[in-house]
């Protein structure tokens, strides 16, 4: 059995809902809509970018206290990262649309490069770690693919 709520799956599937719908209007909707919908993927993607960075935090704030003392990631480097995509995110929705696109995109593979080997500080079980990572990896995909082929529109198709 799935240890994953079921729940938890559905929220986190219908959170890949405004990148497919987005990425299509961006490339299917008459102008000004399919500009407005870009504008909108920008910002949803980073929303679920900081989201991402934040789960760090969350889980910190969890276990605060419950580490002993001089666990590097535990001490710094969660909390820091936890802080990270937020920022980048941040620079991503004020420069030309389609390059933050790919800057979000980037992002999210490189949290989900680094959170493959840091959740293991906030499971209790690798059967639940690696039901979350196989669900975390096909929504990671799916959004990396909508910001990708969204500003692949809007520079090659749409130009």
């Amino acid at each position: 059995m799935n240890p994953i709520a079921p729940l938890v799956r559905k929220l986190g599937y219908a959170g890949l809902i405004p990148f497919v719908v987005l990425a299509l209007m961006v490339q299917l909707a008459p102008t000004p809509v399919n500009y407005l919908s870009a504008e909108s993927l920008a910002g949803y993607g980073a929303v679920i970018t900081s989201f991402m960075g934040a789960i760090h935090w969350g889980a910190n704030l969890h276990n605060l206290g419950k580490v002993p003392e001089g666990d590097r990631w535990e001490d710094r480097n969660a909390w820091i990262w936890g802080v990270i995509p937020a920022l980048v995110a941040w620079v991503a929705l004020h420069i030309y649309i389609p390059v933050g696109l790919l800057i979000l995109a980037s992002t999210l593979i490189i949290q989900r490069n680094i959170d493959q080997n840091t959740y293991q500080y906030y499971f209790s079980d690798d059967e639940s770690r690696i039901a979350f990572m196989i669900m975390r990896n096909r929504l990671t995909y799916v959004a990396v693919a909508c910001l990708t082929w969204a500003a692949i529109v809007i520079l090659f198709i749409q130009a």
